[in-house]
């Protein structure tokens, strides 16, 4: 200040002498056009240049609001200076202007307060609390906004801090660019996990500034990010080391060279998810691999462009890996999965899902059989080369198999399920077959040569095939059935199910005849009898043959069933009734959803049922009017009720 007062004019910034006999007289030296421009030392920025508007020798600033007066220089200086949380949120909340300005200050330009500073504050009451990053927060769709993300930013820094941001979708007009995300770096150091999703105007300097003001994150989620590419990965590895989670879909530029990078540098990696990237090869999945064998756990490889040298690498690399999702993969061949099984590597494997991989053959899967001796869980989807003779000897290899899940693998008939279950170890707890079209019902006896004991769960869902003679083998060589699902099979017949009920030794605890169309109260009476001490879930969806009869004995016989579907059955007002009355019944979830004999002379049954009800669907009641509805939904408030 006293070189901006004693100045005299000496120099470039004006060429004339000294303007003023007093120096002093700062009134008079702007006096002499409408423009003043203030001189400054050269190791300082300029502050203000602003108009005047003069009226004969006194002179007035030009009116305007008082935020507008000041510029964002000082207000710059001013903010980093605010010690509180709380008087930043309060500034930020002046305007659009003053809240970008906040969210771009980084943590190294605020200003700490002297101990003498210190001195004056009351209490703790606006000290910041230290930023654990223990606050989430998600936007979607039109609230995706840059300025939602500042707000976020300068928000969450006093409340102890943001710990997970999740974005998926953006405004049309107003989305979420670099800007944001740039805020949102500068003012959450503490983040750890950022999800991105179907962001297309974040690039790379967004994930790059991500990657530099946030050190700690561990989990990245990018899925429809067509702006981003392996340079922002390469930032990502290269700042945040402790990176334990990875997921990267239909992101077209990223390739090699990022994962790469991943691999070289996030040595904590734990989880990898790569689906749809078109740059993706055998060089990046192999180097991301083979650096982080000894504690990679899950792996994801979906619809990328890689060979059997991938799955080599995974077979040779993978001793860590307890979690192997491979999906549409169609440059691998049987070879890549065969040495895959062969290398004995994935000693760790538990669970692994193979769909739409025309690699996926009978050799193949019993080397995977022999090869992960504690895999636990398969699944095989659209699995076309996998006959019944492979299943066989994969189920004899696998010794530690307790589930086993197959879906529109057409070449697996019955024959092969019946002489997998004969074979399988002692562990196979749960099987699921869904849309096996290979499946015909047997004709003539199949040899069995030991029961499967172990076996808990059985669910064989829109096999149009699988018929009664089919399920009375199955019944026979499975006495431990607890639950049951048979959705679907509109050709399974009263026999059948009744084979199935009669052969269990345990009683039955949950079962779906969901679809089962030509079933009668005959199956209903008969589970009544055998399983009424066990039985809590039971589904009868669109059953047109079950009436009355079948509600009156499970008033009378099941005790402990819980939930009871019969949308779209033959039930009447009569039937309710009966079930209303049973005062042992404690049913949480009823379901009569289409029946169209159920009427308004039901609301009294329905007001009893509801006592112990959590749920009940009344949709395309045809019968019941709307003001009975209103009735039931006023008496049985506790009630979800959907109508």
């Amino acid at each position: 200040m006293p070189t901006l007062v004693n100045y005299s004019g000496d120099d470039d910034f004006y060429s004339g002498g000294s303007l003023y006999s007093n120096p002093m007289d700062l009134g008079c030296l702007l006096s002499v056009g409408p423009i003043a421009d203030l001189y400054y030392p050269s190791s300082k920025r300029a502050r203000i240049s602003s108009k005047f508007d003069f009226g004969g020798s006194n002179f007035e600033q030009e009116k305007k609001a008082s935020i507008e007066v000041l510029p964002e220089e000082c207000l710059f200086e001013i903010f980093r200076r605010l010690h509180g949380g709380k008087e930043r949120i309060t500034c930020a909340s002046v305007s659009k202007k003053w809240l970008m300005l906040l969210s771009s200050i980084r943590p190294s330009e605020k200003e700490i307060p002297k101990s003498d500073d210190t001195e004056m504050t009351t209490g703790d009451e606006d000290q910041e609390p230290e930023a654990d990053g223990f606050l989430t927060r998600s936007l979607e769709g039109k609230k995706a906004t840059d300025v939602r993300l500042a707000a976020i930013a300068v928000g969450t820094s006093s409340r102890g801090g943001l710990g997970k941001l999740s974005i998926r979708g953006s405004n049309s007009f107003r989305g979420v660019t670099d800007l944001g995300l740039s805020a949102v770096a500068r003012g959450c150091p503490s983040l750890k996990s950022l999800s991105l999703w179907n962001v297309s105007s974040v690039g790379d300097e967004g994930l790059i500034e991500i990657a530099k003001g946030c050190p700690l994150l561990e989990k990245l989620d990018l899925c429809q990010c067509p702006s981003i590419s392996s340079k922002g990965l390469i930032a990502i590895a290269e700042n945040c080391t402790n990176l334990t989670a990875l997921s990267i879909e239909s992101c077209p530029k990223i390739g090699n060279e990022g994962l790469q990078a991943i691999g070289k540098s996030c040595s904590k990696l734990q989880s990898i998810s790569i689906r749809d990237c078109i740059l993706v090869g055998d060089h990046g999945v192999s180097s991301l691999l083979s650096s982080t064998s000894s504690v990679l756990t899950k792996v994801k490889l979906q619809a990328l462009n890689i060979t059997d040298f991938s799955l080599a690498v995974i077979g040779h690399y993978g001793k860590a890996v307890t979690s192997l999702v491979l999906s549409g993969l169609q440059n691998v061949s049987e070879k890549g999965f065969w040495v895959m099984g062969n290398a004995q590597a994935l000693q760790s494997l538990i669970s692994l899902t193979i769909t739409s991989c025309r690699g996926t053959t009978d050799v193949s899967l019993e080397a995977i059989g022999k090869g992960c001796t504690n895999l636990k869980q398969m699944c095989l989807r659209k699995c076309c080369f996998v006959s019944d003779n492979g299943l066989l000897a994969f189920s004899k290899a696998a010794g530690s198999l307790e589930s086993l899940q197959l879906e529109e693998c057409n070449r697996v008939t019955q024959s092969g399920i019946i002489a997998a279950l004969s074979n399988c170890g002692a562990k196979l707890r749960s099987l699921t077959l869904v849309k096996c079209m290979g499946m015909r019902d047997i004709v003539e006896g199949v040899p069995m040569s030991s029961p499967c004991t172990s076996l808990r769960s059985l669910s064989i869902r829109n096999c149009p095939g699988f018929g009664s003679a089919s399920l009375a083998v199955v019944g026979k060589l499975c006495p431990q059935l607890r639950n049951v699902d048979l959705s679907g099979l509109y050709g399974m017949t009263d026999t059948g199910i009744l084979s199935l009920l009669e052969s269990l030794e345990d009683g039955l605890v949950k079962v779906n005849l969901s679809g089962c169309l030509n079933l009668t109260d005959e199956v209903v009476v008969a589970m009544a009898r055998l399983h009424r001490e066990t039985l809590e879930v039971l589904n009868l969806d669109g059953c047109r043959k079950i009436t009355d009869a079948s509600l009156a004995v499970i008033a009378a016989n099941c005790l402990f069933l819980r939930e009871l579907d019969v949308t779209k059955s033959g039930i009447t007002d009569s039937g309710l009734a009966v079930l209303s009355c049973a005062e042992q019944i404690s049913l949480q979830v009823l379901s009569i959803s289409g029946c169209s004999k159920v009427s308004n002379k039901s609301l009294s049954s329905l007001k009893r049922l509801g006592k112990t009800l959590l749920g009940l669907n009344l949709q395309h009641c045809t019968a019941i009017s709307n003001r009975s509805v209103e009735l039931l939904i006023e008496s049985l408030w506790r009630c979800d009720i959907l109508a």
